[in-house]
């Protein structure tokens, strides 16, 4: 797992694993956002096994799956609404880190 920081309050990551919660815990993380579609690969876990781990542990957790069509303008409303209502710190996952670092970056001109 190769967590880098974006700021006080957004970490990125590529995929993580359901055995990987309890140490993103740890670490002091309050709630996630997966930017990964389910069954993009075939040995990335889906979202309901994430999700179901996170919760168990008291993390919050979104699922807003950034595709092949790239960062939408939905999926930056639901972004901004995920950096308005869920604890930070916040990790956002994808396959390598790069769509929940783009989709973050977008939402900051509409959070001023």
């Amino acid at each position: 797992m190769d967590i880098r920081p974006i700021n006080d309050e957004y970490s990125v990551s590529g995929q993580i694993t359901v055995d990987e919660l309890d140490e993103i815990k740890a670490m002091g993380f309050k709630s996630i956002v997966s930017h990964r579609p389910d069954h993009e690969s075939p040995d990335q876990p889906e979202f309901a096994a994430i999700a179901a781990r996170a919760q168990e542990l008291g993390l919050e957790i979104r699922h807003i799956p950034v595709g092949p069509m790239g960062v939408t303008a939905d999926a930056v409303s639901a972004m901004v609404d995920a950096l308005d209502e869920l604890p930070r710190p916040m990790l956002g996952y994808c396959r390598s880190g790069a769509r929940s670092t783009n989709i973050y970056g977008q939402t900051q001109h509409l959070r001023g």
